[in-house]
């Protein structure tokens, strides 16, 4: 497995299923040191972007993506 310029302790990534709200799936996020990816339901590939492009773009204006109040 190649380093990582950023790294987990432990476990080497986080997978969570996501779920609709009235039940059903919508697909998995898993998330790595250095990227995110998605599969939809349904797809056996997933679909995956660096953690640099990632923050680039959550944090672009065009998004319109909400900082938390916390």
């Amino acid at each position: 497995m190649p380093k990582y310029k950023n790294e987990f302790d432990r476990p080497h990534h986080i997978e969570q299923t996501i779920l609709k709200r009235g039940g059903g799936i919508v697909g998995v996020i898993r998330i790595k040191p250095s990227s995110i990816l998605w599969k939809p339901l349904g797809e056996h590939q997933y679909y995956c972007v660096g953690l640099d492009d990632f923050a680039k773009w959550i944090t672009s204006p065009r998004v319109g993506a909400d900082r938390t109040k916390s």
